[in-house]
């Protein structure tokens, strides 16, 4: 059973910087994306970015391309999302789960998730 981990969330100020983590455990040979995900109060969940399970491809949505960084070293490691000059649409939970990577930025395809990190970002 896989299981993922998140770290890294906290308060920061417009234009600040944030790196979440995701520790990944178990087995679960059916996934080769780690996806992010955020939920701000009142919207739904929404893919922003993910990273290939050899962390040799990521993909962004148009809402953080160009600010964030998805990564990975290698298949061991703990998958990042490098968060830069964010503003307070950018408060959300933040959630990275395990998927198929054609089907990275739908949620009801994700087969494990994080138990989520707090960011929110003040003006």
């Amino acid at each position: 059973q896989l299981q993922l981990e998140e770290s890294g969330g906290g308060s920061v100020q417009t234009g600040g910087s944030l790196t979440l983590s995701c520790v990944v455990s178990g087995y679960n040979r059916n996934y080769n994306c780690i996806s992010w995900f955020r939920q701000a109060p009142g919207k739904e969940r929404e893919g922003i970015a993910a990273v290939t399970k050899s962390g040799a491809t990521a993909y962004y949505a148009d809402s953080v391309k160009g600010r964030f960084t998805a990564s990975r070293d290698d298949a061991a490691d703990p998958v990042y999302l490098k968060m830069t000059n964010l503003g307070p649409e950018d408060t959300a939970m933040y959630y990275c789960a395990a998927i198929v990577c054609p089907y990275w930025q739908i949620p009801s395809e994700v087969q494990a998730w994080g138990q989520g990190t707090q960011v929110t970002v003040s003006s």
